[in-house]
């Protein structure tokens, strides 16, 4: 990458960061200007908003992947997929942009658009593959399927009536991902009703 370009790049996600941390208008075209490069120039190097959030969070979003090893080594895997869901799923409480975004990891069909996706599609296949060999997953279950029903977990709010409604709904989640009564603890450390 040219060092026009890179500087280019660089200076879209510093302005992104601080559009995204504040309330009111986080629209890519407030970003462009944000950084004083025009549309075209953000688009060339984040084809789309969800690409830019991701990229945004990419330290967390490499964390909840280096995440997976260690998970799967220290707890059974449907506890492991159990834990990392969690994570995700209070990332996405604490920063709702990047909870918009990942709700629009199902409908990424180009290879262009999938690849900021594709770390955490990897890890979250890494679990699905430890669990299917296990024996503790429906079978056949994708990365996909999970997003798509995690989506409305996503978007639940922080009141404590809310963490508490997202708790109950996560637990009704991964009932029907793995079924199998090992995998259900009566509680597990940081889980979604604990965390915020």
């Amino acid at each position: 990458m040219r060092s026009d370009a890179r500087s280019n790049r660089l200076r879209i996600l510093e302005a992104a960061a601080e559009v995204l941390a504040v309330p009111g208008d986080t629209s890519l075209k407030s970003i462009a200007r944000r950084a004083g490069v025009g549309q075209g120039t953000l688009y060339r190097h984040f084809p789309t908003r969800e690409s830019l959030v991701l990229h945004v969070y990419w330290e967390e979003v490499e964390e909840l992947v280096n995440a997976v090893p260690a998970l799967l080594k220290t707890l059974c895997p449907p506890l492991a997929l159990r834990a990392w869901l969690e994570r995700l799923l209070a990332l996405g409480r604490y920063a709702p942009e990047f909870a918009d975004a990942m709700s629009g990891a199902t409908g990424m069909l180009t290879k262009q658009c999938r690849q900021p996706y594709q770390p955490l599609l990897d890890a979250l296949s890494a679990l699905l593959g430890a669990n299917e060999r296990a024996g503790t997953v429906v079978p056949g279950t994708t990365p996909y399927d999970v997003l798509l029903l995690l989506g409305p977990l996503l978007r639940v709010g922080t009141s404590e009536e809310e963490r508490t409604r997202a708790g109950r709904l996560f637990d009704v989640l991964m009932r029907g991902l793995c079924p199998s009564k090992a995998a259900q603890p009566a509680a597990v450390p940081g889980s979604v009703q604990q965390a915020g």
